[in-house]
């Protein structure tokens, strides 16, 4: 990916000002990709982050709290990607009973066969997506990418 060719300059940009466009850049060509795999099923990235989390749960519920600590993209609606999932039959919530504050959140067993489906979809993205590294580059890059 050339940046000064993508946005257009002939100009030789900054070393720290290029690396941020990069990786805007490649932030936005990865989530592009993930949304239109994503289209057929109907379901965002952020409501496919929510089944995956649920699913991490090992069949315990969680609540609202837990869910957006653990998000990849924080964010403040995750109530209304809840209720989004909730009228999709992906999702059932309800009071907790010892404590009525609680609201607890688990995946139903049609959100775990969508996800199941979309596992292979996902899994095909993100191939395509780093297929020109290889698995040494890819665990440099991790490296790198930790120091943040």
């Amino acid at each position: 990916m050339n940046v000064e060719k993508i946005i257009k300059t002939d100009k030789e940009l900054p070393l720290k000002t290029r690396t941020i466009i990069h990786f805007a850049l490649v932030s936005n060509k990865i989530n592009e990709q993930f949304a239109l795999a994503l289209k057929p099923f109907e379901i965002s990235q952020q409501q496919f982050n929510v089944l995956r989390i649920l699913r991490g749960q090992k069949g315990k519920p969680s609540n609202l709290s837990t869910i957006n600590e653990r998000m990849v993209t924080k964010m403040s609606n995750t109530t209304r990607l809840v209720d989004k999932l909730i009228m999709k039959d992906y999702v059932k919530r309800w009071v907790c009973e010892s404590n009525r504050r609680k609201v607890e959140i688990l995946i139903t067993a049609n959100g775990k066969n969508v996800l199941e489906k979309i596992d292979k979809t996902m899994e095909d993205v993100e191939k395509e997506v780093l297929q020109n590294f290889t698995k040494k580059e890819l665990e440099e890059l991790n490296i790198l990418l930790d120091k943040f």
